[in-house]
């Protein structure tokens, strides 16, 4: 599920402890124009796991699979 579209905005959540990751990112999307593309940066390691399964909850669709990289995981999701 790759996409070339561009990213509307950038969320940096590094720093920031779970559950913040999944407030930030739901707070975002809500304020987005449907069909934006919000990425999210995080450090924390839950939200590897609750940012899918809360945005998913809330009927968001991923552009692609979340990803790791190193100590920080990468979403894109469509608002």
């Amino acid at each position: 599920m790759e996409t070339n579209q561009e990213v509307a905005f950038t969320l940096d959540l590094r720093g920031e402890s779970c559950p913040y990751p999944v407030i930030y990112t739901l707070e975002a999307l809500a304020n987005m124009n449907k069909g934006e593309l919000l990425q999210i940066i995080t450090d924390c390691p839950g939200s590897f796991r609750n940012v899918p399964e809360e945005a998913r909850a809330h009927g968001y669709q991923f552009a692609q699979e979340p990803q790791q990289n190193g100590q920080e995981y990468l979403f894109y999701i469509y608002a």
